[in-house]
């Protein structure tokens, strides 16, 4: 998810520099450990890669921040990029509040992530901003294309490890386009509601396609 608001910001811009800032490396450390563990939560009920319960738990724990970060970052970075590309400042900042709303759902059996948002200052257009809330979901249909593919070639391990992977990305590519404000989509469909459209679509196949 990108964050609209646009204030001063006391950093320096570093205009279309993809170098993060030391703030946005602790925000984005911190967020990837909260939500590591929720995920460890939720899948802990259900994950057996091993007889052994310590080992089988430290490899929930890696695989879930692996997941994590190529899930979750990859898609604050893809709005980060082209926030960068167009001349403006755009860094992620964590959520205090929605980390904790996360480990206390996951407790719970379910998971609501809303651990933070890549904040944007600068002049940036409809079309642009479009493009730029776009790229965050746009990140995860490709991430999810990709282990749906590995996940229907594969069997044993790999194949529910891909699965976990797939549906983690279809997931968060389907939430975030919502056109629910602050989701992604409503922002996308201020810019193209036909680009909204095709981009659910794409998210919708891709589900059909995790279930056959």
């Amino acid at each position: 998810m990108d964050d609209g608001f646009r204030h001063a910001v006391k950093i320096n811009p570093g205009l279309r520099s993809q170098k993060g800032s030391s703030r946005e490396h602790r925000d984005l450390a911190i967020s990837t450990i909260f939500l590591t563990a929720a995920m460890t939560m939720i899948y802990s009920r259900g994950f057996r890669m091993s007889t052994n319960p310590t080992l089988n738990i430290l490899l929930l724990v890696l695989m879930c921040f692996v997941l994590v970060s190529v899930s979750f970052v990859a898609h604050e970075m893809g709005h980060r990029w082209f926030a960068r590309k167009y001349g403006a400042w755009a860094e992620y900042r964590m959520f205090p509040l929605g980390l904790l709303v996360s480990l206390f759902t996951a407790f719970m059996g379910i998971l609501f992530a809303a651990p933070g948002a890549v904040v944007i200052s600068g002049r940036i257009n409809t079309k642009q901003y479009g493009i730029i809330s776009a790229a965050g979901p746009a990140v995860n249909l490709v991430l999810g294309a990709a282990f749906l593919a590995v996940f229907h070639m594969t069997t044993g391990s790999v194949h529910v490890i891909a699965y976990l992977f797939a549906s983690l990305n279809i997931f968060l590519a389907l939430f975030n386009l919502l056109p629910i404000p602050p989701l992604d989509g409503s922002k996308i469909m201020r810019w193209s509601t036909p680009a909204l459209a095709l981009m659910l679509m794409c998210a919708g196949l891709l589900l059909v396609g995790l279930n056959l």
